[in-house]
């Protein structure tokens, strides 16, 4: 009896085992089927279209070549009218503008002569922002900050100008010069019939009193100049002005003739003529800039005034503005602690009367020996 309740007991366990490990088996070890739960999507299926793009950058006017194209896959949903889908569609049309590398083309970026390509407006209008537009200003070696700018550089303006007193009525600078008035004679044989003013010689400085306070004699002073001298100012005009050429802009005949020049090889023996007819480069003498048609009236004045405009060079990462104060003498004195000389019983020899800037080797013309 009792060995038949141990094979009982065994058969139990053992039964039990095997429930359990089919348990495990079915839950755990079991390899689940892909894509059959119900939590699971399936992936949707993108549609593309290959559209023609540029591997590298081709210039306004520039005929495009199969070896600068290529094609990329885009989404349908981001294909639109315009775009190219075969290579052959876009090559041997002409750049309308300055095309940038990985860029896809469209219909508006491509013409197909030179005949429509002049009709599409100058390539400097195109760098022309809404709203601005564009003036050019004289510059000089000096003022241009020794022809550092370029295109794209980002400068500051500013202006020194003059300022004289003048007359309200007469409108011309002070002082004003007094003339000699006779009055009519009676008994001479031709009547003066009014006062009669007369120059006498160009006319005299009208001055004024001034009381001697050791003496106590009145002078009657005149100026020592007859032109009175005027008042320097400078000022931070305009600030973060964005160059768009500097010198002139090539015209249309000299764009045509430099597409018809022909490189020239070292065999045919003519690049020695070339480099010794080449025409010598001139320094540009005018600088175009993009500003608000309000500064362009301002600049246009200024021209017009007699007025000096000097350029600062901005640093390619600033895009601060700062408030300036204008320069005057009083600010020169004031500011940097300049003082006035005072007068002394003895001074330099020779004696200096102006200001004689030091002779630069750059500014010195050669004299060719005979």
């Amino acid at each position: 009896m009792r060995r038949g309740r141990i094979f009982i007991y065994l058969a139990f366990i053992l039964i039990l085992g095997l429930a359990a490990t089919f348990l495990v088996w079915q839950r755990v070890l079991q390899p689940q089927e892909l894509g059959v739960g119900p939590e699971q999507e399936p992936t949707p299926v993108v549609t593309t279209v290959n559209v023609v793009i540029l591997a590298q950058r081709v210039p306004r006017g520039t005929p495009v070549s199969a070896d600068v194209l290529g094609l990329i896959p885009v989404q349908q949903e981001l294909f639109y009218e315009g775009m190219f889908t075969n290579i052959s569609e876009v090559e041997g049309k002409l750049a309308k503008f300055d095309l940038e590398a990985g860029i896809p083309l469209t219909q508006g970026m491509l013409v197909e002569s030179a005949e429509q390509l002049s009709g599409t407006g100058s390539l400097a209008a195109l760098s022309i922002p809404r709203g601005m537009v564009a003036v050019s200003i004289p510059i000089s070696r000096l003022s241009s900050v020794s022809y550092a700018p370029r295109a794209g550089d980002h400068v500051n303006i500013i202006t020194t100008m003059m300022f004289v007193d003048l007359d309200d009525d007469f409108q011309t600078s002070l002082p004003n010069k007094n003339v000699s008035v006779t009055p009519p004679i009676a008994g001479l044989e031709v009547q003066t019939p009014s006062l009669v003013a007369t120059t006498g010689g160009g006319g005299n400085l009208i001055g004024r009193p001034s009381v001697d306070p050791v003496l106590g004699q009145t002078f009657y002073q005149v100026p020592g100049e007859e032109r009175q001298r005027p008042r320097m100012v400078s000022q931070n005009l305009l600030q973060d002005i964005v160059v768009l050429q500097v010198g002139n802009f090539p015209l249309v005949e000299e764009e045509k003739v430099e597409q018809a020049v022909e490189p020239v090889t070292e065999e045919s023996g003519t690049a020695q003529a070339a480099e010794e007819t080449a025409p010598e480069i001139q320094p540009p003498d005018l600088i175009t800039l993009i500003v608000t048609p309000q500064d362009a009236i301002t600049l246009n004045y200024l021209l017009y005034s007699g007025a000096r405009l000097t350029l600062a060079l901005r640093s390619a990462e600033d895009d601060t503005r700062v408030q300036t104060e204008a320069v005057t003498l009083q600010f020169l004195l004031e500011q940097y602690n300049i003082p006035i000389p005072v007068k002394l019983p003895n001074g330099l020899e020779p004696r200096v009367d102006f200001l004689i800037p030091p002779v630069l080797q750059n500014d010195v013309t050669p004299t060719q020996s005979p």
